[in-house]
């Protein structure tokens, strides 16, 4: 059983940068993280001519977080968790560190194939980011995310403790730095301590900081 659920969207910046804290984390304490998916396209697509920020740019930097996912999907089927994981680390190295956002959007096939091979699966699964079947089941796991944080949050959403009596999930930590070593693991531990006491919903401040990669 995962000792931790983490929902991500691989075009998200801020999910990004999560998971490489819960990376670190599970490194360092042997952790066991079930990747599981959130849409950013689906999440918005009521805001498709309604609202004027939500332009032709935007809605196709999401379609490409959903290219990635339905990969990522395939993958889940194929080969496992740990292997998702591996993909969301490949992409998400290649589309916010190699800046390689252009080329999923334009061509997502064939940038995906080579993400795949630099993370050792068939290339073939590339052919999955235009298939629209697995978006049932990635549409499925954006409602489970919501029906444990509610409405209105964004990505990553996290459930620690997922399937037992201490689980606990809220959006975020939205941060802009990767920590690192033991601030990794005191972050950690704050963070699940909040998560899973009952009763707390939410603790918030306006974001300060572009987010950093490195």
């Amino acid at each position: 059983m995962a000792d931790l659920e983490f929902f991500f969207d691989p075009v998200c910046p801020w999910a990004w940068i999560t998971s490489r804290w819960v990376t670190e984390v599970k490194q360092l304490r042997a952790y066991a993280v079930a990747w599981r998916f959130i849409c950013l396209k689906m999440i918005n697509e009521h805001r498709i001519g309604v609202d004027p920020k939500y332009d032709v740019d935007y809605q196709a930097g999401h379609m490409a977080g959903l290219y990635g996912l339905r990969v990522a999907d395939q993958i889940r089927l194929d080969c496992g968790n740990d292997e998702v994981g591996a993909f969301y680390t490949a992409i998400g190295e290649a589309y916010h560190l190699g800046r390689r956002r252009a080329e999923l959007i334009a061509d997502p096939v064939s940038m995906i194939q080579g993400v795949l091979k630099t993370c050792g699966l068939p290339p073939g699964l590339a052919d999955h980011a235009l298939d629209e079947s697995h978006d049932a089941y990635i549409r499925s796991d954006n409602t489970l995310a919501f029906e444990r944080t509610g409405p209105d949050v964004g990505t990553p959403i996290l459930t620690f403790h997922p399937g037992r009596e201490t689980e606990g999930s809220f959006f975020g930590p939205v941060i802009s730095r990767i920590p690192r070593g033991e601030m990794a693991l005191k972050l950690w531990d704050a963070i699940e301590l909040i998560a899973t006491t009952c009763g707390m919903a939410e603790l918030k401040r306006s974001n300060r900081m572009k987010p950093v990669f490195d």
